[in-house]
């Protein structure tokens, strides 16, 4: 015996169209497809010059963008190139006109380099004062201390080397180490030794300066 389920089954099956019906929904998706393209010609009327304009835009910022990427590289490689042949060629005002014409770390090395060449200790003071970098002001402001430390207390010195009391500085165990050298040079053991043995605990010091902390401790 059919089940009551089954038996509802069989009476709400789905009837099929007729080829009337079959005809009229082809009838209106064709319908519908004019509507749709028209009212697409229609946008596309009273709006083309608008998108015409934005596909412009989008072509002219593709364009714009490689030129100056182009641009940029070639500059980089000419810059390059005037540095190469300035050092090579012991030129030391090229690197300091060099320094003045370009931007950022490459014209605080050009002018270091130009420093190298000629020792003008001002440029190492203009370094430790306006330098872009941090590591090329710190850099100098270490070769300013070698220089002008005779001239200083220990207090004096340690002051001004104190902006490299971070391990943000990549010159904080160098200055840490001259610091307690200074100190030493004037026989404040104490001081000296304090420094001395936060290197020797310190497990990221470089084994050159620890090695030197340990010998002079």
């Amino acid at each position: 015996m059919a089940t009551i389920l089954e038996r509802n089954n069989k009476t709400n099956k789905t009837p099929k169209k007729t080829r009337e019906e079959y005809a009229e929904d082809a009838l209106y998706r064709e319908v519908w497809e004019d509507v749709n393209n028209e009212k697409t010609q229609q946008f596309i009327k009273k709006y083309w010059k608008y998108i015409l304009y934005a596909v412009l835009g989008i072509m002219l910022a593709m364009s714009g963008i490689q030129l100056i990427r182009n641009l940029h590289y070639k500059s980089q490689i000419a810059t390059a190139q005037i540095y190469e042949t300035a050092v090579l060629n012991y030129d030391a005002k090229a690197l300091e006109n060099m320094a003045k014409n370009t931007s950022g770390g490459l014209a605080d090395l050009a002018l270091f380099q130009s420093y190298v060449l000629d020792k003008d200790v001002s440029k190492l003071e203009l370094l430790a004062k306006k330098a872009k970098s941090r590591d090329f002001a710190d850099l100098a402001k270490v070769h300013l201390a070698a220089i002008n430390g005779d001239k200083m207390t220990a207090e004096e010195f340690d002051k001004y080397l104190s902006g490299m009391n971070t391990k943000k500085s990549p010159f904080y165990y160098v200055s840490r180490l001259l610091v307690a050298e200074k100190y030493l040079s004037v026989s404040n053991r104490e001081k000296a030794n304090e420094i001395l043995n936060i290197i020797i605990a310190d497990k990221d010091a470089p084994a050159s300066i620890s090695t030197t902390a340990q010998t002079l401790r």
